[in-house]
């Protein structure tokens, strides 16, 4: 959501350095999230945008956006808003952030704190720009590293979240082993 919101800005015109004109501009467009892990997709304003929010244009300037007070309370209230008809409709949801577990999902059954070595995330992230020649695994990083300590205040690790250090595992291994939590918790809160 905050990348799509900085998408929408930066193709508006936006100056996104300037908290008073994001602020002005939140709540114009409309942002629509898939919750079908077949088919993910983000749009605003009917725009299919699911790939073009993942540039470094975007990433460079998600974090000036998603700062302002006023575009957190606004994107908070969606994303609380998705989760709570998952699960009233019974299928529950997977939702990814820097502050899901501790502001937007707090109640949240499964909480996972995922983290990595600065080098292999920046070499994951260069893979996936691999159509971009300006992304070697040296920019990325370094560009990483910016917006980490900008995005510092958002990110803290719940105090009920499992940390799992996925730097030296794969993907499915990753996905196996939040299953297995997943199962443990539902398996704790029906023996109950």
């Amino acid at each position: 959501m905050y990348r799509a919101l900085t998408w929408w800005m930066l193709h508006r015109g936006v100056p996104v350095a300037s908290p008073e004109a994001v602020a002005e501009h939140a709540r114009q467009p409309v942002i629509e999230m898939s919750t079908d892990p077949e088919q993910p997709m983000v749009t605003i304003d009917g725009t299919d945008v699911t790939g073009l929010i993942r540039t470094r244009q975007v990433s460079n300037a998600v974090s000036a956006v998603a700062s302002v007070p006023e575009v957190r309370a606004h994107l908070v209230g969606m994303q609380q808003t998705i989760i709570a008809r998952a699960c009233a409709a019974g299928s529950g949801i997977v939702a990814e952030g820097r502050d899901i577990g501790t502001v937007v999902a707090p109640d949240a059954t499964v909480k996972v704190f995922l983290t990595a070595s600065e080098t292999v995330r920046a070499n994951r992230r260069s893979t996936d720009l691999v159509a971009d020649p300006g992304a070697t695994a040296a920019v990325t990083q370094a560009e990483q590293q910016r917006r980490d300590t900008i995005d510092a205040p958002q990110t803290a690790k719940a105090p009920d979240a499992v940390q799992i250090d996925s730097t030296a595992l794969s993907l499915d291994e990753v996905v196996a082993a939040i299953l297995d939590l997943a199962r443990e918790r539902a398996a704790t809160a029906w023996s109950r």
